[in-house]
């Protein structure tokens, strides 16, 4: 859940909400059957997309090593979910904490760059084909986090 909302929730016990706190509150429950539905249908659509960018991995690297390509279309399908999740949650520290400190290290091990840098871009373009607008902008948040760490230069890497 976003970080301010589970301060909100916190100090419950203290008092009652101020009028911007439940301002927040009530764009968090607002927005939320559209996030539902922009989860829902990622979920439903995820192995077509992801079959879709594999397939087209495969044409535009045909040079490149079939576990290379294996490892980072995994990896790209849970950045998917845990972006998917980050989303549904509305908390961009969700991914940072849980997707990008590991996978931005396994990126770096495998140095895999050049190839997720290829994957991202088909894997963009299949979203933007997939999902409706309301829904890409809910999720393009959470993606460009995502892919903008993981694309840094290892010098740039940062690590908690």
């Amino acid at each position: 859940m976003h970080p301010q909302l589970e301060t909100i929730f916190d100090e419950a016990e203290n008092r009652y909400l101020k009028p911007e706190e439940l301002n927040l509150l009530g764009e968090y429950v607002d927005s939320l059957p559209e996030r539902l539905e922009a989860y829902r249908s990622l979920r439903d659509r995820e192995l077509k997309i992801m079959q879709s960018v594999a397939d087209q991995l495969q044409l535009e690297l045909p040079q490149e090593n079939v576990e290379m390509l294996e490892r980072s279309i995994k990896n790209a399908l849970l950045m998917l979910r845990y972006c998917a999740m980050g989303m549904l949650l509305n908390d961009e520290a969700f991914v940072q904490e849980r997707l990008l400190g590991w996978l931005s290290q396994t990126v770096q091990v495998y140095d895999t760059r050049s190839v997720d840098a290829v994957l991202y871009r088909l894997l963009n373009q299949r979203l933007k084909q997939a999902l409706n607008p309301r829904h890409l902008a809910l999720l393009g948040a959470m993606l460009l986090l995502a892919q903008n760490t993981l694309q840094q230069p290892a010098s740039a890497d940062t690590r908690r």
